[in-house]
């Protein structure tokens, strides 16, 4: 019976589903349109000194003739080689000013017609701020005055943003150090014109090497001459009136920083050799520093490409890490090595070691601490206190420390511990404020830290603030949310002893806006931004969170949607719409916890279900499938069993609640979302139709690994099979959508997952529709294809569950 279903709904797909169609870029029904069609509001950006808003507003999509801009793919990099900036970027299109305390933005005078701005950076004194404009042949670097709202550009178009933010400030913020292109730049080499002068040859030495499925690639010499080409730039100095002067030669510089004092500057640079098979990230390179007239002072480190790692999420390089400035000393770098030769199956006692080195660099580095497990992160405080963080994935645990820098054989004190998934346990994140060198450094007044927490619990969520004793270690709870019609997080401490503090308040039909809460005064509110609800059709429709459980114990949960004028009395039975992605766990005690909270506001995005609520359909957004394997075993040993009994579960929470028939029930999913509609609609007979978007079907494709999964296929090649939907393409007779985007950039979800899926599935009769999204990557960008996304699923969904 089933399969006949499937037939018929093939063919009520459309006249043409056997074969392409002629179809123009389509738009929804008006309900979702409205929706879909909107204005964002701005992004905000404050001052230290809590005196002005900076406002960057952006295009809500982008547009095809932007995805259709002119694109080299380069060692993971997708670069306009014309405009010399990442072709991927978004850009905002405008920017305002305005004083905290005044209703009145105030639009920034002398911007560039039609701009297309990024990297926007207040200058350390706050009184400028600088931000890239990409004009027709290249990037322009602009300032603004923030007195007067008055910008005005400082260099011709001769920036190369291909490696990430351009300049960076000065000290003194009246100069910046820019990267420009080399004058005796080399045209770029067209392969298409240039017949090959020997063949591609790559060798393995014999040492083990698994890497990912890398998109974006080198390929061939032609790749390697113009990477190199696109990615070498010479830096220069330019004051505020414009004057620049030449800096240092030419290499192919990737970050630039000044130290905290100014008085040195790290270099970042690539070198030779380059690979094909694994991205930028494991090139070889170079860090320098300078003084302020670009003499080298000191080489600190030279890395080589790094084709073999060891396996497993917690293997690292061998060498040094994570260089970067101390933000809480004039000039010192810090620096990790591992101790385990960075292969996480090496029993050591610690494995990873911080240093300091300071500048001029002539004495040697200073050992800071040692951690058991995989260094994580520092966050600074002073000569006496840092808190460091480190983590092991494979037993997901978390630890959280004080340390003393200037004293290395002072222990290290514990101050959490917990399962990193455990979000009922999360103590929060350390509060930080500016320093005298402008950088973040750990707040504390008078023995005291503080830790902002997000707050979810068993009966809700309740942001909060913890004073912690840095001596006893002893918590103090100084603030707690007490909504529960709203969600107010906690954004960060402005003045400690005033109770001043910066948190964004919202609910399912108010827009998230800033207010400073005074928790020492009444808890008074004093707005700082006024954002309106672009989304008041759906003010009316009903939210709730809804919790479960699973046949085997553990406790599940979504968000369920009902259309506005849905009588709960009456309970028409309407068709349910499931969006979920799979996460793995290692306990079913993590696997069980919930940050679903009716109260947040409710932001429809392609990325969901939710637009269908005005269509007459009950939505489930993000219904937890956890997938758990505890002990020695893997998530992935049951991966089929626990997907299927997660959705079980689902249906038959919506459906105990009388609003559903559980006849007409879509699941779909983004992904590894889309892995698991294609695995659910194989095994399973719960759902009348599915839609799968930019996901992988063929797990042999990517044999190293994938989502979290560190076995390769061949050790585990009874996992990667069975969990292939590819494999049991002849199983699946339920209609599906499938959709990609035809320059997917994810590793792994190649377009070619799609296409070989569909032809599998075609060919063994399949009720399936394949959508290929020109220009798009594995996020959905031009308004154009969003536009027909939605209106596919629409068609498809009306199709397999109204008619």
């Amino acid at each position: 019976m089933k399969n006949k279903l499937g037939l018929l709904l093939l063919a009520a797909l459309g006249a043409n589903a056997g074969a392409q169609e002629n179809l123009n870029y389509q738009k929804p029904p008006q309900s979702i349109l409205e929706l879909a069609d909107f204005q964002r509001a701005p992004a905000v950006s404050m001052d230290s000194h809590k005196k002005t808003l900076l406002l960057s507003y952006r295009n809500t999509y982008k547009t095809l003739s932007e995805l259709s801009q002119t694109e080299m793919r380069l060692a993971g990099l997708r670069i306009n080689p014309v405009t010399n900036i990442s072709s991927t970027l978004t850009y905002v299109n405008n920017l305002k000013l305005r004083k905290v305390d005044a209703k009145e933005e105030v639009q920034v005078k002398g911007l560039p017609e039609n701009p297309l701005i990024a990297y926007v950076s207040w200058s350390p004194n706050e009184k400028k701020i600088a931000f890239t404009h990409t004009a027709a042949m290249g990037v322009e670097l602009w300032v603004i005055d923030v007195e007067t709202a008055t910008a005005k550009k400082l260099t011709e178009a001769n920036l190369n943003a291909n490696l990430d933010t351009p300049f960076d400030w000065y000290r003194d913020s009246e100069n910046l150090l820019i990267k420009v292109l080399p004058k005796n730049r080399q045209p770029l080499l067209d392969a298409s014109k240039n017949l090959p002068s020997g063949p591609i040859v790559s060798n393995s030495t014999g040492a083990t090497s698994q890497n990912r499925t890398y998109a974006d690639l080198l390929k061939n010499r032609n790749d390697e001459s113009n990477f190199e080409n696109l990615t070498t730039s010479e830096l220069h100095k330019v004051s505020l009136n414009g004057k620049s002067s030449f800096f240092r030669k030419a290499e192919m510089y990737d970050d630039i920083h000044f130290s905290p004092d100014g008085k040195y500057l790290q270099l970042n640079a690539l070198q030779k050799p380059f690979s094909y098979i694994v991205p930028l990230e494991r090139f070889a390179g170079k860090i320098v520093v300078t003084d302020t007239a670009g003499k080298q002072i000191k080489i600190v480190s030279e890395t080589p490409l790094h084709e073999v790692i060891p396996k497993g999420f917690s293997a690292v390089p061998t060498g040094k890490r994570y260089v970067f400035w101390r933000a809480d000393k004039a000039s010192s770098l810090s620096y990790v090595e591992a101790l385990d030769g960075g292969d996480p199956a090496n029993k050591v006692d610690f494995r990873d070691e911080v240093f300091s080195w300071d500048a001029p660099f002539d004495k040697a580095p200073v050992s800071l601490v040692k951690t058991s497990q995989r260094y994580v992160g520092i966050t600074w405080g002073s000569d006496n206190l840092a808190v460091v963080t480190d983590a092991w994935y494979d037993t997901r645990n978390v630890k959280v420390h004080f340390f003393n820098p200037s004293n290395p054989a002072e222990a290290p004190r514990l101050i959490s511990e917990r399962n990193m998934q455990d979000v009922y346990a999360d103590p929060g994140r350390f509060e930080t404020k500016y320093n005298q060198y402008h950088r973040r450094v750990l707040a504390v007044e008078d023995n005291k830290a503080y830790l902002l927490g997000a707050g979810h619990t068993k009966n809700g969520q309740f942001p909060f603030i913890d004073e912690l004793d840095i001596i006893s270690l002893k918590k103090n709870r100084l603030y707690q949310s007490a909504y529960t019609d709203k969600i107010e997080n906690i954004v960060s401490i402005e003045d400690a002893k005033k109770g001043e503090v910066l948190v964004q308040i919202q609910s399912k039909s108010e827009y998230p806006n800033y207010y400073f809460r005074n928790i020492k005064s009444g808890n008074q509110l004093t707005p700082v931004t006024q954002f309106k609800n672009p989304f008041m059709a759906l003010k009316d429709v009903s939210k709730e969170v809804i919790k479960y459980k699973r046949k085997d114990g553990v406790e599940l949960s979504g968000t369920l949607y009902l259309p506005a004028a849905y009588d709960k009395e009456k309970k028409e039975k309407l068709p349910l719409l499931i969006w979920a992605y799979p996460a793995e766990y290692k306990d079913k005690n993590s696997a069980g916890q919930s940050t679903h909270n009716p109260n947040q506001f409710t932001f429809p995005s392609y990325a969901s279900f939710i637009y269908w609520v005005t269509r007459g359909y009950a939505v489930l957004d993000d219904a937890a499938f956890p997938i758990i394997g505890e002990g020695k075993t893997e998530p992935n040993d049951n991966f089929i069993p626990q997907l299927v009994d997660n959705a079980e579960a689902a249906i038959d929470a919506v459906d105990a609640l009388g609003y559903v028939d559980r006849k007409r029930v879509a699941v779909g999913g983004h992904s590894y979302g889309a892995f698991m509609t294609a695995n659910l609609l194989t095994h399973s007979k719960l759902f009348a139709c599915g839609i799968a978007r930019s996901g992988a079907y063929n797990r042999t494709l990517t044999p190293f690994g994938f989502q979290t999964e560190q076995r390769n296929y061949w050790e585990s090649p009874e996992v990667y099979n069975k969990m292939s939907p590819f494999m049991s393409a002849d199983k699946m007779k339920t209609p599906l959508l499938l959709v990609h985007g035809e320059a997917d950039n994810n590793p792994g979800t190649f377009t070619l997952q799609t296409e070989r899926y569909f032809q599998a599935l075609k060919g063994l009769g399949a009720p399936v529709r394949m959508v290929i999204l020109p220009k798009e990557s594995h996020g959905y960008a031009a308004k154009e294809s969003i536009l027909h996304l939605l209106w596919e699923q629409d068609q498809f969904l009306e199709k397999c569950l109204k008619k």
